[in-house]
C-alpha cells in the first residue's frame, strides 16, 4: 500500500511538472531570443504566441500544450494506477500550466491543457470542443469568446451525460478559464477585444469601420 501510494503521489507531481513546461516562453527564448510576456497581451499560450511569434511557433505550442494534458491524463493508465480518476492527473497539469513552477508560479489561461486532459479521457468529447471551437473562432473571430462558449458548452454535455467527475471538473474549469478571461470579458463589451484576421467577426467589424 505504501509503494502504491509512494507512485501516486510522484506520478501525480510529474503530471504537475509536465503541465508546468511553459512552452511558449522556452521556445521564444530558445529559437527567436524574444519573451513573449513582455510582448503582445503577455500570455505564454497559443494566441499571443501566433500573434508575437508567427504561426509555426504559435501551432507548435498549441501541439506541445495539448499534449501535457494527455501524457499527464494517460500516466495512471501506463503505470496502473487504479485507485483514482485519470481527471485528476490532467487536473494536475492543468495547475502546472496555469500556475508554472519555471514560471513564477504564473502561467497561462488553461484552455490547450484541458482540452489535451479531454483527448485523453473522452475522445469523442475532445472532438465535439474542437468542432465547437473552430465554429465559434468563426463566427465571432475571437480565441477569448470562442474557449468561453466551447467551456461550457462542453460542461453541459458532461452533465447530461452524467459523468459526474467530468462535470465536476468541467464545471470548476469553466469558472477558471471565465475568471482568467475578465479582462478579454471587459474588451468584449467594450467591442475592442482582439480578433483573428477571418471570421464573420472580423468581417464585420472592418465592415463596420469602413462605414
Amino acid at each position: 500500500m505504501e509503494e502504491i501510494n509512494l507512485k501516486l503521489v510522484l506520478l501525480l507531481i510529474l503530471a504537475y511538472l509536465l503541465g508546468a513546461i511553459p512552452n511558449g516562453v522556452w521556445i521564444g527564448k530558445i529559437f527567436f531570443h524574444t519573451d513573449i510576456r513582455k510582448a503582445g497581451s503577455g500570455n505564454i499560450g497559443t494566441t499571443n504566441t501566433y500573434r508575437v511569434l508567427g504561426p509555426i511557433a504559435g501551432t507548435t505550442v498549441m501541439v506541445l500544450d495539448i499534449a501535457k494534458g494527455t501524457v499527464a491524463t494517460l500516466l495512471p493508465t501506463w503505470f496502473h494506477i487504479t485507485t483514482v480518476s485519470p481527471l485528476l492527473f490532467g487536473l494536475m497539469a492543468i495547475l502546472g500550466h496555469t500556475f508554472s513552477v519555471f514560471d513564477g508560479f504564473k502561467g497561462g489561461k488553461a484552455v490547450a491543457t484541458s482540452a489535451g486532459m479531454l483527448l485523453a479521457y473522452n475522445p469523442v468529447f475532445f472532438l465535439i470542443a474542437c468542432l465547437l471551437f473552430i465554429s465559434f473562432i468563426y463566427l465571432t473571430s475571437m480565441v477569448s469568446l470562442a474557449s468561453m462558449i466551447s467551456f461550457s458548452i462542453i460542461t453541459i454535455l458532461s452533465i447530461l451525460f452524467h459523468d459526474v467527475y467530468l462535470s465536476i471538473i468541467a464545471i470548476a474549469l469553466t469558472i477558471f478559464v471565465f475568471y482568467r478571461h475578465r479582462t478579454n470579458i471587459k474588451r468584449i463589451r467594450e467591442g475592442t477585444e482582439n480578433m483573428v484576421p477571418f471570421g464573420l467577426g472580423f468581417k464585420r467589424r472592418n465592415r463596420n469601420a469602413s462605414k
